[in-house]
């Protein structure tokens, strides 16, 4: 029998049928579903030291069990001490079941850690139906050595979804279980 996530099952038997209920689908082909989630992570000090840039490679790397990428500056930018093509931060995209996962890996042991934790904003919809979610500190996830961390930094978190609107990639998180402030 072939090993399917948690939340990729939950998907599939409630979540899919709650949709198709509350926004009145004909087919189960409309109903919205979660495409990619990328992470992405700036590292601010990267123009003294590169040696930044490999450890948030690595950080993500263990994060999200897919090996990320560093990302380089498109432009210089003299103020800030940045030539082009400089590697200044680190991002990987996930699909399938290593999506599915890492979120339910957020859901259920990274974000009840955080500190006096009310909920995740609900006004980060960008119009199209994707939603962004900002951490601060790398450390509420378990995968994480906080003795190993140097420097405590924050992350990005995209979610791209096939919905349509922001209603309904509001109702395919909240089903899915992001746990947004009331």
């Amino acid at each position: 029998m072939k090993y399917v996530p948690r939340l990729r099952q939950h998907y599939g038997e409630k979540v899919v049928p709650a949709l198709m209920d509350k926004f009145k689908y004909t087919t189960v082909m409309q109903v919205p579903r979660l495409q990619k989630i990328c992470v992405n992570k700036g590292v601010n000090t990267a123009t003294q030291d590169k040696k930044t840039v490999d450890v948030a490679v690595e950080e993500l790397t263990t994060i999200t069990g897919q090996r990320a990428v560093s990302t380089k500056s498109k432009k210089a930018i003299s103020n800030f001490k940045l030539r082009e093509n400089m590697p200044i931060g680190a991002r990987v995209t996930l699909r399938g079941d290593t999506m599915f996962e890492f979120l339910d890996r957020l859901i259920s042991v990274a974000l009840p850690r955080v500190r006096d934790f009310r909920g995740v904003n609900n006004k980060s919809f960008d119009g199209r139906g994707n939603y962004t979610l900002g951490v601060t500190e790398q450390i509420i996830f378990p995968e994480i050595d906080i003795d190993k961390v140097a420097k405590i930094s924050g992350m990005d978190i995209t979610f791209v979804t096939s919905a349509k609107n922001d209603d309904e990639a509001f109702a395919l998180l909240q089903e899915l279980g992001l746990p947004f402030k009331k």
